[in-house]
Protein backbone atom coordinates (compact mmCIF):
# COMPACT_ATOMS: atom_id res chain seq x y z
CA UNK A 1 0.00 0.00 0.00
CA UNK A 2 1.30 3.82 -0.92
CA UNK A 3 2.19 5.60 2.07
CA UNK A 4 0.18 9.01 2.01
CA UNK A 5 1.96 12.06 0.92
CA UNK A 6 2.81 13.53 3.79
CA UNK A 7 4.26 10.28 5.47
CA UNK A 8 6.33 10.18 1.88
CA UNK A 9 7.52 13.63 3.08
CA UNK A 10 8.36 12.98 6.36
CA UNK A 11 10.23 9.47 5.45
CA UNK A 12 12.18 11.84 2.43
CA UNK A 13 12.98 14.63 5.25
CA UNK A 14 14.65 12.48 7.45
CA UNK A 15 16.64 10.19 4.82
CA UNK A 16 20.36 10.88 5.61
CA UNK A 17 21.15 11.93 2.48
CA UNK A 18 18.47 14.49 2.13
CA UNK A 19 19.80 15.35 5.98
CA UNK A 20 23.17 15.74 5.00
CA UNK A 21 22.13 18.23 2.07
CA UNK A 22 20.03 20.01 3.76
CA UNK A 23 23.10 20.73 5.98
CA UNK A 24 24.87 21.73 3.29
CA UNK A 25 22.87 24.27 1.97
CA UNK A 26 22.49 25.62 5.39
CA UNK A 27 25.74 26.01 5.72
CA UNK A 28 26.36 27.42 2.08
CA UNK A 29 23.59 30.22 3.13
CA UNK A 30 25.25 30.96 6.24
CA UNK A 31 28.36 31.88 4.52
CA UNK A 32 26.90 33.90 2.32
CA UNK A 33 25.34 35.94 4.79
CA UNK A 34 28.45 36.04 6.66
CA UNK A 35 30.13 37.58 3.46
CA UNK A 36 27.54 39.90 2.84
CA UNK A 37 27.87 41.04 6.70
CA UNK A 38 30.92 41.37 6.60
CA UNK A 39 30.91 43.77 3.60
CA UNK A 40 28.20 45.46 4.79
CA UNK A 41 30.15 46.22 8.41
CA UNK A 42 32.96 47.49 5.88
CA UNK A 43 30.79 49.35 3.61
CA UNK A 44 29.34 51.07 7.08
CA UNK A 45 32.52 51.98 9.29
CA UNK A 46 33.90 53.49 5.39
CA UNK A 47 30.40 55.41 5.22
CA UNK A 48 30.68 56.85 8.57
CA UNK A 49 34.52 57.30 8.78
CA UNK A 50 33.35 59.69 5.13
CA UNK A 51 30.61 61.28 6.93
CA UNK A 52 32.22 61.83 10.39
CA UNK A 53 35.34 63.83 8.07
CA UNK A 54 32.71 65.83 6.11
CA UNK A 55 31.33 67.00 8.69
CA UNK A 56 34.68 67.94 10.50
CA UNK A 57 35.58 70.18 7.55
CA UNK A 58 32.45 71.75 7.85
CA UNK A 59 32.06 72.76 10.85
CA UNK A 60 35.74 73.63 10.39
CA UNK A 61 34.82 76.33 7.36
CA UNK A 62 31.63 77.36 8.95
CA UNK A 63 33.25 79.06 12.09
CA UNK A 64 35.84 80.30 10.38
CA UNK A 65 33.82 81.99 8.10
CA UNK A 66 31.65 83.44 10.83
CA UNK A 67 34.48 84.49 13.29
CA UNK A 68 35.53 86.29 9.94
CA UNK A 69 31.82 88.01 9.53
CA UNK A 70 31.18 88.52 12.49
CA UNK A 71 30.46 92.31 13.54
CA UNK A 72 28.66 92.02 15.83
CA UNK A 73 26.48 89.26 18.20
CA UNK A 74 23.69 89.47 16.47
CA UNK A 75 22.24 87.06 13.77
CA UNK A 76 24.49 83.91 13.53
CA UNK A 77 24.10 81.41 11.37
CA UNK A 78 21.90 78.53 12.88
CA UNK A 79 22.84 76.68 16.15
CA UNK A 80 25.49 78.86 16.11
CA UNK A 81 26.34 81.93 18.95
CA UNK A 82 28.78 84.32 19.07
CA UNK A 83 31.02 86.06 22.07
CA UNK A 84 33.02 88.99 21.00
CA UNK A 85 35.84 90.94 23.77
CA UNK A 86 36.62 94.37 22.23
CA UNK A 87 40.07 96.49 23.24
CA UNK A 88 38.21 97.60 26.60
CA UNK A 89 37.39 94.15 27.61
CA UNK A 90 33.89 94.82 27.30
CA UNK A 91 32.07 91.15 26.46
CA UNK A 92 28.59 91.00 24.08
CA UNK A 93 26.88 87.75 24.23
CA UNK A 94 24.21 86.56 21.74
CA UNK A 95 21.02 86.14 23.33
CA UNK A 96 20.41 82.78 24.17
CA UNK A 97 23.73 81.25 24.72
CA UNK A 98 23.68 78.13 26.52
CA UNK A 99 24.72 78.21 29.93
CA UNK A 100 28.48 77.51 30.72
CA UNK A 101 29.25 79.99 27.85
CA UNK A 102 31.48 81.95 26.85
CA UNK A 103 34.36 79.72 27.67
CA UNK A 104 36.59 82.24 29.82
CA UNK A 105 39.63 79.76 29.80
CA UNK A 106 40.07 80.06 26.07
CA UNK A 107 39.30 83.73 25.88
CA UNK A 108 42.16 84.54 28.25
CA UNK A 109 44.53 82.08 26.43
CA UNK A 110 44.07 84.27 22.87
CA UNK A 111 46.45 88.23 23.19
CA UNK A 112 48.02 87.87 20.23
CA UNK A 113 46.44 89.04 16.98
CA UNK A 114 45.68 86.14 14.46
CA UNK A 115 45.99 83.85 17.37
CA UNK A 116 43.01 81.24 16.84
CA UNK A 117 42.16 77.51 18.67
CA UNK A 118 39.69 74.96 18.47
CA UNK A 119 38.01 73.38 21.78
CA UNK A 120 35.51 70.61 21.82
CA UNK A 121 33.13 70.75 24.96
CA UNK A 122 30.53 69.16 26.43
CA UNK A 123 28.09 71.40 28.44
CA UNK A 124 25.06 69.91 30.00
CA UNK A 125 25.28 66.85 28.20
CA UNK A 126 25.40 68.49 24.40
CA UNK A 127 28.63 68.36 22.40
CA UNK A 128 29.54 72.07 21.58
CA UNK A 129 32.80 72.93 18.81
CA UNK A 130 34.22 76.65 19.55
CA UNK A 131 36.68 78.72 17.55
CA UNK A 132 38.71 81.44 19.58
CA UNK A 133 40.41 84.06 17.61
CA UNK A 134 41.84 87.69 18.40
CA UNK A 135 41.82 89.68 15.55
CA UNK A 136 43.08 93.57 15.33
CA UNK A 137 40.72 95.60 17.55
CA UNK A 138 38.96 92.56 19.31
CA UNK A 139 38.63 88.85 20.29
CA UNK A 140 35.92 86.42 18.64
CA UNK A 141 34.56 83.04 20.34
CA UNK A 142 32.12 80.87 17.70
CA UNK A 143 30.20 78.64 19.21
CA UNK A 144 28.38 75.97 16.65
CA UNK A 145 26.01 72.98 18.37
CA UNK A 146 27.16 69.20 16.59
CA UNK A 147 23.89 67.62 18.13
CA UNK A 148 22.60 68.21 14.21
CA UNK A 149 25.39 66.69 13.02
CA UNK A 150 25.46 63.88 15.18
CA UNK A 151 21.62 62.83 13.96
CA UNK A 152 22.70 63.44 10.61
CA UNK A 153 25.53 60.51 11.35
CA UNK A 154 22.72 58.37 13.20
CA UNK A 155 20.22 58.80 10.88
CA UNK A 156 22.97 57.29 8.16
CA UNK A 157 23.77 54.75 10.20
CA UNK A 158 20.72 53.59 10.99
CA UNK A 159 19.81 53.65 7.33
CA UNK A 160 22.93 50.87 6.23
CA UNK A 161 21.96 48.97 9.08
CA UNK A 162 18.56 48.62 7.89
CA UNK A 163 19.25 47.87 4.44
CA UNK A 164 21.69 46.03 5.74
CA UNK A 165 20.01 43.58 7.38
CA UNK A 166 17.50 42.94 4.63
CA UNK A 167 20.41 42.52 2.65
CA UNK A 168 21.54 39.78 5.10
CA UNK A 169 18.36 37.70 5.29
CA UNK A 170 18.05 37.91 1.57
CA UNK A 171 21.87 36.71 0.99
CA UNK A 172 21.13 34.04 3.43
CA UNK A 173 17.84 32.27 1.70
CA UNK A 174 19.31 32.92 -1.68
CA UNK A 175 22.50 31.23 -0.58
CA UNK A 176 20.49 28.68 0.85
CA UNK A 177 18.41 28.01 -1.72
CA UNK A 178 21.46 28.13 -4.12
CA UNK A 179 23.50 25.53 -2.34
CA UNK A 180 20.44 23.69 -2.41
CA UNK A 181 20.07 23.50 -5.65
CA UNK A 182 23.60 22.92 -6.13
CA UNK A 183 24.24 20.30 -3.65
CA UNK A 184 21.09 18.37 -4.53
CA UNK A 185 22.24 15.89 -6.82
CA UNK A 186 25.00 15.17 -4.04
CA UNK A 187 21.92 12.87 -2.25
CA UNK A 188 21.50 10.85 -5.46
CA UNK A 189 25.00 10.24 -6.08
CA UNK A 190 25.42 9.48 -2.18
CA UNK A 191 21.92 7.01 -2.68
CA UNK A 192 23.43 5.76 -5.34
CA UNK A 193 27.06 4.71 -4.19
CA UNK A 194 25.00 2.77 -1.06
CA UNK A 195 23.06 1.32 -2.97
CA UNK A 196 25.88 -0.38 -5.50
CA UNK A 197 27.55 -1.30 -1.95
CA UNK A 198 25.23 -2.76 -0.13
CA UNK A 199 24.06 -4.97 -3.68
CA UNK A 200 27.58 -6.22 -3.79
CA UNK A 201 27.62 -6.96 0.02
CA UNK A 202 24.60 -8.99 -0.19
CA UNK A 203 25.90 -10.56 -3.79
CA UNK A 204 29.19 -11.49 -1.93
CA UNK A 205 27.88 -12.62 1.72
CA UNK A 206 26.76 -15.62 0.26
CA UNK A 207 29.55 -17.53 -1.68
CA UNK A 208 31.76 -16.13 1.11
CA UNK A 209 29.77 -18.17 3.72
CA UNK A 210 29.67 -21.00 1.71
CA UNK A 211 33.45 -20.99 1.82
CA UNK A 212 33.32 -20.46 5.09
CA UNK A 213 31.53 -23.16 5.75
CA UNK A 214 33.53 -25.85 3.34
CA UNK A 215 36.62 -24.67 4.73
CA UNK A 216 35.29 -26.05 8.38
CA UNK A 217 34.20 -29.34 6.72
CA UNK A 218 37.24 -29.45 5.58
CA UNK A 219 39.18 -28.70 8.32
CA UNK A 220 37.02 -31.43 10.81
CA UNK A 221 37.50 -34.11 7.96
CA UNK A 222 41.33 -33.47 8.59
CA UNK A 223 40.89 -34.45 12.09
CA UNK A 224 39.97 -38.06 10.82
CA UNK A 225 42.71 -38.12 8.79
CA UNK A 226 46.44 -38.29 8.87
CA UNK A 227 48.11 -35.53 7.75
CA UNK A 228 50.89 -33.24 7.86
CA UNK A 229 50.49 -30.72 10.42
CA UNK A 230 51.67 -27.84 7.66
CA UNK A 231 48.25 -28.67 5.78
CA UNK A 232 45.89 -28.35 9.11
CA UNK A 233 47.64 -25.06 9.68
CA UNK A 234 46.92 -23.59 6.22
CA UNK A 235 43.36 -24.76 6.18
CA UNK A 236 42.99 -23.14 9.97
CA UNK A 237 44.06 -20.21 8.53
CA UNK A 238 41.63 -19.91 5.06
CA UNK A 239 38.64 -20.76 7.70
CA UNK A 240 39.96 -17.33 9.59
CA UNK A 241 40.36 -15.73 6.14
CA UNK A 242 36.93 -16.56 5.12
CA UNK A 243 35.46 -15.62 8.56
CA UNK A 244 37.20 -12.31 8.51
CA UNK A 245 36.44 -11.52 4.57
CA UNK A 246 32.19 -12.04 6.02
CA UNK A 247 33.28 -9.26 8.78
CA UNK A 248 34.76 -7.09 6.12
CA UNK A 249 31.31 -7.53 4.41
CA UNK A 250 29.61 -6.51 7.11
CA UNK A 251 31.61 -3.52 7.22
CA UNK A 252 30.97 -2.58 3.78
CA UNK A 253 26.75 -3.18 4.47
CA UNK A 254 27.02 -1.05 7.77
CA UNK A 255 28.84 1.24 5.56
CA UNK A 256 26.40 1.41 2.86
CA UNK A 257 23.12 2.35 5.69
CA UNK A 258 24.92 4.72 7.31
CA UNK A 259 24.41 2.92 10.91
CA UNK A 260 26.79 3.06 13.88
CA UNK A 261 29.23 0.57 14.68
CA UNK A 262 28.53 -2.32 16.98
CA UNK A 263 30.46 -1.39 20.07
CA UNK A 264 32.36 -3.44 21.62
CA UNK A 265 35.33 -4.03 23.48
CA UNK A 266 38.49 -5.34 21.36
CA UNK A 267 41.68 -6.59 23.14
CA UNK A 268 43.80 -4.69 21.27
CA UNK A 269 47.15 -7.06 21.73
CA UNK A 270 44.85 -10.36 20.68
CA UNK A 271 44.05 -8.72 17.76
CA UNK A 272 47.38 -7.32 17.08
CA UNK A 273 48.74 -10.99 17.67
CA UNK A 274 46.44 -12.35 15.37
CA UNK A 275 47.03 -10.18 12.77
CA UNK A 276 50.78 -10.74 13.23
CA UNK A 277 50.48 -14.64 12.89
CA UNK A 278 47.79 -14.33 10.11
CA UNK A 279 50.80 -12.41 8.07
CA UNK A 280 53.78 -14.56 9.05
CA UNK A 281 53.74 -16.64 5.64
CA UNK A 282 53.60 -13.69 3.92
CA UNK A 283 56.80 -12.13 5.43
CA UNK A 284 58.33 -15.23 5.46
CA UNK A 285 58.23 -15.33 1.45
CA UNK A 286 59.79 -12.01 1.71
CA UNK A 287 62.64 -13.02 4.29
CA UNK A 288 60.82 -10.38 6.73
CA UNK A 289 60.89 -11.65 10.35
CA UNK A 290 57.83 -10.07 12.13
CA UNK A 291 58.12 -9.16 15.90
CA UNK A 292 54.82 -8.56 17.55
CA UNK A 293 53.13 -7.94 21.01
CA UNK A 294 53.02 -10.85 23.99
CA UNK A 295 49.95 -11.92 25.37
CA UNK A 296 48.52 -9.14 27.82
CA UNK A 297 47.29 -9.86 31.33
CA UNK A 298 44.41 -11.46 32.33
CA UNK A 299 43.57 -8.77 34.92
CA UNK A 300 44.35 -5.57 32.77
CA UNK A 301 43.75 -6.24 29.19
CA UNK A 302 44.39 -3.60 26.83
CA UNK A 303 40.76 -2.99 25.01
CA UNK A 304 39.64 -0.58 22.77
CA UNK A 305 35.61 -0.01 22.21
CA UNK A 306 34.89 -0.39 18.37
CA UNK A 307 34.01 -2.79 15.48
CA UNK A 308 36.36 -5.69 15.44
CA UNK A 309 36.62 -6.31 11.70
CA UNK A 310 37.18 -2.55 11.12
CA UNK A 311 40.09 -2.49 13.94
CA UNK A 312 41.49 -5.52 11.80
CA UNK A 313 41.88 -4.48 8.82
CA UNK A 314 43.50 -1.09 10.05
CA UNK A 315 46.47 -3.02 11.84
CA UNK A 316 46.94 -5.63 8.47
CA UNK A 317 47.25 -2.33 6.41
CA UNK A 318 49.56 -1.21 8.17
CA UNK A 319 51.54 -4.23 8.52
CA UNK A 320 51.44 -5.36 4.94
CA UNK A 321 52.89 -2.16 4.07
CA UNK A 322 55.83 -2.59 6.87
CA UNK A 323 56.25 -5.83 5.38
CA UNK A 324 56.41 -4.71 1.68
CA UNK A 325 59.19 -2.14 2.33
CA UNK A 326 61.24 -3.43 5.51
CA UNK A 327 64.75 -5.00 5.02
CA UNK A 328 64.74 -7.82 7.18
CA UNK A 329 62.38 -7.05 10.44
CA UNK A 330 58.76 -5.38 11.08
CA UNK A 331 58.32 -4.18 14.60
CA UNK A 332 54.49 -4.68 16.18
CA UNK A 333 54.21 -3.32 19.76
CA UNK A 334 51.09 -2.54 21.77
CA UNK A 335 51.42 0.37 24.62
CA UNK A 336 48.95 1.72 27.01
CA UNK A 337 49.55 5.48 28.37
CA UNK A 338 47.18 6.89 30.48
CA UNK A 339 43.28 6.66 28.34
CA UNK A 340 45.03 5.96 25.15
CA UNK A 341 46.18 2.83 23.37
CA UNK A 342 48.88 2.94 21.23
CA UNK A 343 49.84 0.18 18.24
CA UNK A 344 53.38 0.74 16.85
CA UNK A 345 54.16 -0.86 13.46
CA UNK A 346 57.89 -0.24 12.57
CA UNK A 347 60.28 -0.91 9.45
CA UNK A 348 63.74 -1.04 8.59
CA UNK A 349 63.30 -0.32 5.15
CA UNK A 350 64.31 3.48 3.49
CA UNK A 351 62.01 5.32 5.98
CA UNK A 352 59.57 8.05 4.58
CA UNK A 353 59.93 10.56 2.05
CA UNK A 354 59.53 13.66 4.04
CA UNK A 355 57.99 16.11 1.14
CA UNK A 356 55.26 13.61 1.17
CA UNK A 357 53.99 14.89 4.40
CA UNK A 358 50.02 13.59 5.49
CA UNK A 359 49.56 12.94 1.77
CA UNK A 360 50.52 9.46 2.34
CA UNK A 361 47.16 8.97 4.40
CA UNK A 362 45.04 10.41 1.46
CA UNK A 363 43.83 7.74 -1.72
CA UNK A 364 46.11 7.83 -4.49
CA UNK A 365 48.70 9.16 -2.40
CA UNK A 366 52.26 8.23 -3.85
CA UNK A 367 53.84 6.54 -1.46
CA UNK A 368 57.80 5.09 -0.90
CA UNK A 369 58.78 2.49 -3.20
CA UNK A 370 58.09 -0.81 -2.33
CA UNK A 371 60.99 -3.69 -1.96
CA UNK A 372 60.80 -6.52 -3.91
CA UNK A 373 61.23 -10.38 -2.53
CA UNK A 374 64.59 -10.71 -4.28
CA UNK A 375 66.14 -7.73 -5.84
CA UNK A 376 65.72 -4.96 -2.95
CA UNK A 377 63.69 -1.56 -4.26
CA UNK A 378 61.55 -1.28 -6.96
CA UNK A 379 62.13 0.69 -9.38
CA UNK A 380 59.47 3.94 -9.85
CA UNK A 381 57.09 2.76 -12.40
CA UNK A 382 55.81 0.10 -10.10
CA UNK A 383 55.38 2.47 -7.01
CA UNK A 384 52.17 1.98 -5.21
CA UNK A 385 49.55 4.03 -3.68
CA UNK A 386 48.56 4.73 -0.15
CA UNK A 387 45.04 3.04 -0.43
CA UNK A 388 45.97 0.99 2.86
CA UNK A 389 46.81 4.28 5.14
CA UNK A 390 43.95 5.98 3.70
CA UNK A 391 41.49 3.01 5.06
CA UNK A 392 44.19 3.28 8.48
CA UNK A 393 43.12 6.87 8.57
CA UNK A 394 39.44 6.27 7.89
CA UNK A 395 39.08 3.56 10.80
CA UNK A 396 41.31 5.74 13.35
CA UNK A 397 39.11 8.49 12.83
CA UNK A 398 35.75 6.74 13.58
CA UNK A 399 37.04 5.17 16.19
CA UNK A 400 38.01 8.91 17.74
CA UNK A 401 41.98 8.05 17.34
CA UNK A 402 44.14 8.81 14.99
CA UNK A 403 47.27 7.76 13.01
CA UNK A 404 51.00 9.13 12.53
CA UNK A 405 54.32 8.75 10.61
CA UNK A 406 56.33 9.23 13.81
CA UNK A 407 60.31 10.60 13.36
CA UNK A 408 62.99 8.11 14.88
CA UNK A 409 66.22 8.25 14.88
CA UNK A 410 67.17 4.33 13.33
CA UNK A 411 66.18 3.70 10.00
CA UNK A 412 63.02 2.73 8.59
CA UNK A 413 59.29 4.10 9.57
CA UNK A 414 56.80 3.83 12.50
CA UNK A 415 53.37 4.05 11.67
CA UNK A 416 51.62 4.89 15.18
CA UNK A 417 47.84 4.36 15.12
CA UNK A 418 46.22 5.79 18.72
CA UNK A 419 42.92 4.78 20.05
CA UNK A 420 40.86 5.48 22.88
CA UNK A 421 41.55 2.91 25.42
CA UNK A 422 38.25 1.37 27.99
CA UNK A 423 38.70 -0.72 31.12
CA UNK A 424 36.88 -4.02 30.95
CA UNK A 425 37.17 -7.64 32.07
CA UNK A 426 38.53 -10.37 29.93
CA UNK A 427 35.58 -11.10 28.64
CA UNK A 428 32.92 -8.68 28.15
CA UNK A 429 29.40 -9.76 28.43
CA UNK A 430 28.09 -6.97 25.81
CA UNK A 431 28.54 -3.84 24.06
CA UNK A 432 30.83 -1.55 25.91
CA UNK A 433 30.29 2.78 26.25
CA UNK A 434 33.46 4.12 23.78
CA UNK A 435 35.83 6.09 25.64
CA UNK A 436 35.83 8.33 22.60
CA UNK A 437 33.59 9.26 19.38
CA UNK A 438 32.63 6.19 17.17
CA UNK A 439 31.11 7.94 14.70
CA UNK A 440 28.71 5.94 12.36
CA UNK A 441 30.26 4.05 8.95
CA UNK A 442 29.03 6.93 6.01
CA UNK A 443 30.61 9.90 8.32
CA UNK A 444 33.67 11.53 7.63
CA UNK A 445 36.96 11.84 10.12
CA UNK A 446 38.92 14.10 10.72
CA UNK A 447 42.63 14.04 9.12
CA UNK A 448 45.18 11.96 10.23
CA UNK A 449 48.30 13.89 11.28
CA UNK A 450 51.61 12.75 9.13
CA UNK A 451 55.12 13.14 11.90
CA UNK A 452 54.92 15.27 14.21
CA UNK A 453 55.25 13.39 17.86
CA UNK A 454 58.79 13.65 18.88
CA UNK A 455 60.59 11.13 20.50
CA UNK A 456 62.39 7.85 19.85
CA UNK A 457 59.91 4.86 19.70
CA UNK A 458 60.26 3.65 23.17
CA UNK A 459 57.17 1.11 22.35
CA UNK A 460 59.34 -0.59 20.17
CA UNK A 461 61.59 -1.53 23.21
CA UNK A 462 60.63 -4.59 25.94
CA UNK A 463 62.69 -2.90 29.26
CA UNK A 464 59.43 -1.77 31.50
CA UNK A 465 58.03 1.84 30.79
CA UNK A 466 57.72 4.43 33.15
CA UNK A 467 55.41 4.94 35.89
CA UNK A 468 51.76 5.08 34.97
CA UNK A 469 52.55 3.08 31.75
CA UNK A 470 51.02 -0.16 30.58
CA UNK A 471 53.43 -1.93 28.16
CA UNK A 472 52.96 -5.29 26.26
CA UNK A 473 56.21 -5.18 25.09
CA UNK A 474 57.84 -7.36 22.06
CA UNK A 475 57.88 -10.77 21.47
CA UNK A 476 58.65 -12.96 18.16
CA UNK A 477 55.23 -14.20 16.44
CA UNK A 478 55.69 -16.60 13.79
CA UNK A 479 55.18 -20.08 15.21
CA UNK A 480 51.84 -22.14 14.00
CA UNK A 481 51.34 -22.28 18.17
CA UNK A 482 50.93 -18.61 18.07
CA UNK A 483 48.09 -18.61 15.42
CA UNK A 484 46.35 -21.16 17.46
CA UNK A 485 46.54 -18.67 20.33
CA UNK A 486 45.80 -16.26 19.07
CA UNK A 487 42.84 -17.23 17.02
CA UNK A 488 41.58 -18.72 20.35
CA UNK A 489 40.99 -14.69 21.61
CA UNK A 490 39.20 -13.27 18.52
CA UNK A 491 35.24 -13.29 19.19
CA UNK A 492 33.44 -14.87 16.49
Amino acid sequence: MRLPRRRRALAAARDPDNVLVRRAAVRTGLLVALGVALITAALTIVAVDVLHRSQSEEAATLLVDTVNKADDVADPPADMWLVIRDARGVVEVTPGTPLGFPLAGPLAATTRPGQARIDDTIVNGHTYRVRTETRAHDTVQAILALGSHRMQALSVIRALVVIGGVGLVLAALGGTWAGWRATRPLAAALRLQRRFVADAGHELRTPVTLLSTRAQMLRRGLDERAVPAKVTQEVEGLARDARQLGGILDDLLLAADRRPYDVRAVHVVDLVREVVAASTEYARTRSVELVGPPPDGPEHPVCVAGSYPALRRAVTALLDNAIRHAREHVTVAVTAIGGRVRVDVADDGDGLDPLVGHGRFERFAPVRGERSADDGPRPAATRRYGLGLALVNEVAARHGGTVAAVDRTERGALFRLTLPRVETPRDPAGPVEPAGPVESAGSAGPRAGSAAEAGSPAALRSEAGPPGESRAGTQRVGSPGDADRSASHRPD
